[in-house]
């Protein structure tokens, strides 16, 4: 496993992965253009990739997320570690990450990660073209954490 920038944008792999984490094609665009992005391989293979934006001094992991078949192995973890890693050395004293109400399993990363809850913004997900809908949950709040670095 080799964890390293990747200094393009994504290609259609990629970004299909990020959409799985994301599916608001629009807003994934908006963000690559002012961001670090990071790519986990294995043979030549992009098996997870992350997003970290530096806009406005703000240190956000906009995206992180890992093949199917890869989770459970602690490979988003070792991205997390690497992200707030490139984040300290760039300056960054704290870096956030917001997800969904209903994304249960990020959470529990999240804070695996040593990321706490700082705040909810309310019905961020509800104008989203389509609903989305995570264990049985509606996904209509966006959850903010940050780790001090």
């Amino acid at each position: 496993m080799n964890i390293q920038r990747y200094h393009h944008m994504p290609t259609e792999q990629m970004m299909a992965l990020l959409l799985t984490a994301d599916p608001d094609k629009s807003e994934v665009l908006s963000y690559l253009r002012h961001s670090i992005i990071l790519v986990c391989s294995d043979d030549q293979l992009c098996i997870g990739i992350a997003v970290l934006s530096t806009l406005k001094n703000t240190f956000e992991l906009k995206n992180i997320v890992v093949a199917d078949h890869h989770q459970g192995k602690g490979i988003a973890k070792q991205i997390i570690a690497d992200v707030k890693r490139i984040a300290k050395e760039l300056g960054a004293k704290r870096i956030e990450v917001g997800t969904g109400n209903s994304s249960l399993s990020q959470l529990a990363l999240y804070q695996k990660c040593g990321f706490r809850v700082d705040h909810i913004e309310p019905d961020f997900f509800k104008p989203y073209p389509e609903p989305i809908y995570e264990n049985g949950i509606r996904c209509l709040d966006k959850v903010w954490l940050s780790a001090e670095l």
